[in-house]
This record gives structure tokens, C-alpha cells and sequence, in this order.
């Protein structure tokens, strides 16, 4: 029997039947809709509808106590127009109510903040409510990619700020499809994967205001309302409420062109905040459930923002593992980037755990199976876990260690030498290869977190002033360089060593054993004027100016030419498929080949990888040599001998400003050294002259 068939009851000139107490949230049935939410501790539950955009409710349904289950509610209302509807939920504990209609956790689509920056109502933040989604967009094939995760060269980006200024010359800026109007730019790059900063709804509107009434904009999304629907306000369509369709459309496109999609997500905690905070959904519903809570009943604030998610608590648990199940299935997301991840370890009673479920969860579950898991491994509490997070085999770790590290020797700090070998060459020592893997280590210089590229070498102290915080948010431990300026300059010379040194970092970056992770907008010299900790900024501060691809098109071009150079390469992702006969596959060297020089004063590094690839439609022996002078003298390198059928190429030598990549590589006899200029970076490679 259909279910639309089948006998119902009537409440309120509805009809109605128990609903579909397996799945959250709202599910179109034929002829109705089901309507399920869990809470542990509400006596009565009342289904409020409303048509689109109104205020008040046009029907209250209580649930019959016979559509109760253990804690799940379930209900089919038959007869509704799913398209000109919004829904929440009433409920009551302990005779008290919620106070306000309660957003269903599982909601889909949400509406309240449809076009950015609006509110429906001027001076009023109108409520978040559910709307019911449906599932008819047109795959033609399409499934998330599955290319080595060696292979992926990751490009961090936020989808407001990629192409809402002026100069990115798309239809509809800061949205997914503008973002789509960039994929030929972003193919013709050379990156294999874009990580998108928070996309699931939020409030842009939850921050603070200035002096002037101005609001600080919630700009970077870290904030998350609903776990399950795409920020409405991210998509030129989103008044139409067709968020799911521009950014699944963009989705595909990025599949057509080989770049897979991985999300930055925040399960760590809600936009609820803490005691003062606003009750938008899980408070109302079942806050011991879903936050971790002192004895007294206030909100531990691991996460800095407030409260803290019960992540490890059984019904939050398997809430986080369908929402990722949710994206991978009918987003074809190809993975995600976890947002202090080192909560989700955290127990019941905040403690860490040595084996948390949820993250043992994620690493075996059959949809996951080929998901990219990369977690950011500490926390606001003082969690730390890079190279202990519990990884079973399947987790990657943002690797603050190559970040810090990487910083303070390219600027000429010393007594990191050896640190500075081991991040470039896999960081074994925090990675170890039997447990974790060839792709633990997800190596980045800059992020969406702090200075950009350029800014790191413009700039000695942050400049946050216009976040309003008198200078006092952001980190202050940046190991940046400002070149003997602070901020912007003319001169000549200094100019000349920032974008030297913005090379070198992107030249170790792209040979540098692990997966590399690039800010968007660092291949062209974008700046944020020395802002690291732009969250508020939905301004030019923070959006990506295009004009600077042109100024500086020798940048783009070096860092475009080091990614084809990485792809070339297979032993720089640890895919080459043999090793030439006496060599290792990884070696260090100093000025002299071969002798690495452990002092603390040392500031010289060499590196050579060897492997196997193929070349000319046969399989060759390969090598590729890195040389890193962080010193402000020049220094003579030697460089190790060759098979006598090869001889080395300088394909890169930053101290070339012009062309630093060199189109035509200069050949090196046997014996011959290099003179690496100061603070300078040299890339090698072998080249075939035959017997």
C-alpha cells in the first residue's frame, strides 16, 4: 500500500500518520512530507509551518504521543506545497518552553539569511527555519574523484572573497558561480584540489558592531548555524533558495576539470555561543546532549567560541557522521578539513581521549572510504596533536611545525637547519611512514589563519587595528620579515627581496616531500595590508585583488611553472616506482656534497631526491636537487655527481628576478658548483645526454 494511501488522523484539517523514525529532519514521502527530530529531554514536541518569508505560523501540529519513539518525533503531513514552505519545531521540558521555534538540526536548506548582508527585515534578524529539499539535480555521471591523494596540490580559498572585488570582472561576485567563472584560472594553475573555508549556513550577521553602527562581519563562516545546508548567501541564486543547485553545478564543473573539493568544516562548535548566547537550535532542543557542560551546567569553551560540540556523545556522533555521509553523497565533495579537530577526540567530560569513536568512525566508514580527512590537530584549550592526533592510518594533519619552521629559517634565523631538512623531506620525525602513511604531513607556509605570502615579507607586526580590538586579536608569534620596511614601499631594492623571498617559499613548498596547501591569492602577491586575523573584514581588505595578476604575472608564472615541475616529478609525491642503483631516495647536502652541516649557525640546505619517471615513453632514472641559502652572503654550492649518462639542469635560481624558472634550464658540467646568491633558493634537475 502507498503511504499516501494508507489510513491517517487529522489535527487541525491535516492529515497525518506517524513518520519516518530513521531519518532527521524533513523527507519529501508521496503525497506528504516526514518531519523527525530527536531530543532526549522534551515532554512535547509541536511542528510549526509557515509559508516562505512570513512571520507567523499558518499551522501548529502537535505530535500524538503515539508518534513518539523512544526520543524521535515523527510525523507525515500530507497535502503541503514543499516549495512554499519553512518549518520549525516548538518544544517543551519539564513544563517549560523553548521559548522561540527551534531550527531542525537536519534542516537541509535553511532560509533567514538568503542574499548576504540582507535581513528580510531591516534592523530585525529574522529567524532561521528549515526548508525541505529536493534531490532532482542532474549528476550526468559525475562522483567524487578518485585521484592519489599524493596528487593533490591544495588551494585554500573562501568563496565570498575569491571573486567579490571589482577586479575579478565575473557576472555575479562573491558567490559559486562566480567562483565557477574562475575554474579555467584555477586549471590553468595547476592545483589539483580547492579547500573551501566554511560554507555550511552561518551568520554573517553574529558579530559585533563598530562605533559607527557598522556591523564586523561574521566574513569567514566559522561559525556554523546548520550542518547540512549550503550557505544561501554564498549563491546569486540563493533568493530563489537554489543554494543546492549553483553550488552542486559548480561542484561537477570542478570535477570536469580534475580539481576535487574539499570543505572546511566545523563540528567543534555552534553559532549558540555560551549562556549569553542566542538559542537558535540545539539549546532548545536537548543542550546535554549536544554541548559538553560543567557540573554546574554551563558551557566548557575548548573551541574559544563559546561552547564546546558533545562530539563523542553517541547521538552527536552519528549527527556528525551523516552530515559528512550527506555532502560526500549528494554533494560529491571529495573530503574535508577539520576545524580544531582535536575536540572531536575530547570526551563526555571534555577530556581527551586515546581512541574517540567519532574519529574511528570517520577513518572506516564505507561512504568515507576515499574522503581526504585533514585535521587542524590542536585546540582553544591547549590540545596540541600534530603527529599524535589518532589518525588509523587515514588522517592528515595541517602540519604547523612545516609552517613555523619553514618561516623562521627562509628568514634567516638560525639553529633550524636540521628541523628544516626533516619538514622538507616528509617530517618523519613527527610522521612516522609505518603508521601514518606517505601523506600525513599537509605542509603550508601561509593560510586563510594569518599573513599572506606577501604580507609575511612586508610586514614585522601585525595590523589588525580595523578588527576593532585595539590591536589584540590575532597571533603575534607570525616569524615574519618585513625587509627593512614596514608595509608598502618603492624601494626598489626592498621590493626585489620580497618577491625573492615570496619564490623561495613557494620553491620549497612545491618540493618539499608531504602535500602542499597554498593561500588563494598568494600566487599573485595578494595583501591584506598586514591584517592577520581578517575574520571580521568583508571588505577589499580581505577580498582578492585581481590587478596584482598582472603587476605581478612573474609570480603567478613561477608558482604555476613549480607546480608543473612537482607533477613531473613523481618522487616529490612519493609515487616514483623504483629507485636508481646507489642512491637514496632522499639525501642532504651542504656546500659540499654529501656532508650536511647539523651546526646552529648553519643556514645553507641541500636536497636531493631520486627516484624513477617516465620520459620519452620509457621509465629513467630522475633526480631533482633543492638548494637553500637563508644566509645574507652568497655561498658556492657543490653539487652531488650524477650518473655519467645525466647532468644537472638549474631550472630555478630566485636570484634571477626576471626568470627565476628558467625556461631553458643552464646545464652544469661534472664538478662544476653554483654560486647561490643571498638569500636565495636553487632547484635542479637531471637531464638524459646519453651514453
Amino acid at each position: 500500500m502507498r503511504i499516501d494511501m494508507a489510513p491517517t488522523d487529522v489535527c487541525g484539517g491535516f492529515r497525518i500518520r506517524p513518520g519516518i523514525f530513521l531519518d532527521r529532519g524533513a523527507r519529501i514521502v508521496p503525497g506528504g512530507i516526514s518531519f523527525s527530530v530527536y531530543s532526549s529531554t522534551a515532554k512535547s514536541c509541536t511542528l510549526v509551518l509557515f509559508h516562505n518569508g512570513e512571520r507567523d505560523p499558518f499551522a501548529l501540529i502537535p505530535y500524538p504521543e503515539s508518534y513518539r519513539i523512544g526520543n524521535v518525533f515523527a510525523m507525515i503531513v500530507f497535502d503541503l506545497n514543499d516549495e512554499n514552505l519553512e518549518y520549525g519545531f516548538y518544544m517543551e521540558h519539564d513544563g517549560e518552553h523553548a521559548g522561540q521555534c527551534l531550527l531542525d538540526p537536519y534542516a537541509k536548506l535553511i532560509s533567514g539569511r538568503d542574499v548576504w548582508g540582507k535581513l528580510p527585515e531591516e534592523d530585525e534578524p529574522f529567524p532561521y527555519r528549515g526548508r525541505v529539499a529536493r534531490d532532482d539535480f542532474e549528476w550526468e555521471g559525475d562522483c567524487p574523484l578518485r585521484t592519489p591523494a599524493q596528487e593533490l596540490i591544495i588551494y585554500e580559498a573562501h568563496v565570498r572573497g575569491f571573486t567579490k572585488h571589482a577586479s575579478s570582472k565575473v557576472k555575479y561576485p562573491g558567490t559559486y558561480a562566480g567562483l565557477r567563472e574562475k575554474i579555467p584560472y584555477l586549471k590553468d594553475l595547476g592545483i589539483t584540489a580547492i579547500e573551501l573555508l566554511p560554507i555550511f549556513e552561518f551568520d554573517e550577521f553574529d558579530g559585533r558592531k563598530n562605533a559607527d553602527g557598522v556591523p564586523y562581519f561574521n566574513y569567514w563562516g566559522y561559525s556554523t548555524v546548520g550542518f547540512f545546508a549550503p550557505k544561501a548567501g554564498y549563491a546569486a541564486s540563493g533568493k530563489y533558495s537554489l543554494q543546492m543547485e549553483e553550488l552542486k553545478t559548480l561542484v561537477k564543473l570542478l570535477h570536469q576539470n580534475g580539481i576535487k573539493v574539499i570543505l572546511d568544516v566545523v563540528f567543534n562548535h555552534t553559532a549558540e555561543g555560551d549562556e549569553t548566547g542566542p538559542c537558535i537550535s540545539f539549546k532548545g532542543i536537548d543542550k546535554k546532549t549536544y554541548y559538553i557542560l560543567t557540573p554546574d551546567g554551563r558551557y566548557y569553551n575548548f573551541s574559544g567560541c563559546g561552547n564546546t560540540m558533545n562530539c563523542n556523545h553517541p547521538v552527536v556522533r552519528d549527527m556528525i557522521i551523516a552530515c559528512l555521509r550527506y555532502w560526500i553523497a549528494e554533494y560529491h565533495v571529495d573530503g574535508f578539513r577539520f576545524d580544531l579537530a582535536s575536540i572531536l577526540g575530547r570526551s563526555q567530560d571534555g577530556a581527551p581521549m586515546a581512541n574517540p569513536p567519532l574519529l574511528e568512525m570517520m577513518a572506516y566508514d564505507p561512504l568515507l572510504k576515499d574522503a581526504v580527512l585533514i585535521a587542524e590537530a590542536w585546540d582553544a584549550g591547549g590540545l596540541y596533536q600534530v603527529g599524535s592526533f589518532p589518525s588509523y592510518g587515514r588522517w592528515m594533519e595541517w602540519n604547523g611545525r612545516y609552517r613555523d619552521d619553514l618561516r623562521r629559517f627562509l628568514r634567516g634565523e638560525e639553529g633550524l637547519a636540521a628541523s628544516v631538512a626533516a619538514r622538507i623531506t616528509g617530517s618523519e620525525d613527527i610522521y612516522d611512514r609505518r603508521w601514518r602513511g606517505d601523506v600525513a604531513s599537509i605542509n603550508f607556509i601561509t593560510c586563510h589563519d594569518g599573513f599572506t605570502l606577501w604580507d609575511l615579507y612586508s610586514y614585522n607586526e601585525k595590523h589588525n587595528a580595523a578588527n576593532g580590538w585595539n590591536d589584540t586579536d590575532g597571533s603575534n608569534d607570525n616569524f615574519s620579515w618585513n625587509c627593512g620596511q614596514e608595509g608598502d614601499t618603492r624601494d626598489p631594492e626592498i621590493l626585489r627581496l620580497r618577491r625573492r623571498l615570496v619564490k623561495n617559499a613557494a620553491a620549497v613548498l612545491f618540493t618539499s616531500v608531504g602535500i602542499p596547501m597554498l593561500l588563494a591569492g598568494d600566487e599573485f602577491g595578494n595583501s591584506q595590508q598586514g591584517n592577520n586575523n581578517a575574520y571580521c573584514q568583508d571588505s577589499e581588505l580581505s577580498w582578492l585583488d585581481w590587478s596584482l595578476l598582472e603587476k605581478n604575472r612573474d609570480i603567478y608564472a613561477f608558482f604555476r611553472h613549480m607546480i608543473a615541475f612537482r607533477k613531473a616529478h613523481p618522487m616529490l609525491q612519493r609515487m616514483s616506482k623504483g629507485v636508481p642503483a646507489g642512491y637514496p631516495p632522499i639525501s642532504l647536502h651542504g656546500t659540499q656534497a654529501w656532508h650536511f652541516d647539523y651546526s646552529g649557525c648553519n643556514r645553507v640546505i641541500g636536497v636531493m631526491f631520486a627516484g624513477r619517471c617516465m620520459a620519452d615513453g620509457e621509465e629513467r632514472d630522475d633526480f631533482v636537487y633543492l638548494g637553500i641559502n637563508a644566509h645574507w652572503e652568497a655561498h658556492r654550492i657543490q653539487l652531488p655527481g650524477l650518473p655519467k649518462t645525466m647532468q644537472w639542469q638549474v631550472v630555478v635560481d630566485t636570484m634571477d628576478e626576471k626568470h627565476a624558472f628558467h625556461e631553458t634550464p643552464e646545464s652544469l658540467k661534472e664538478g662544476e658548483s653554483f654560486l647561490l646568491g643571498p638569500r636565495a633558493v636553487m632547484v635542479c634537475a637531471s637531464q638524459f645526454v646519453g651514453s
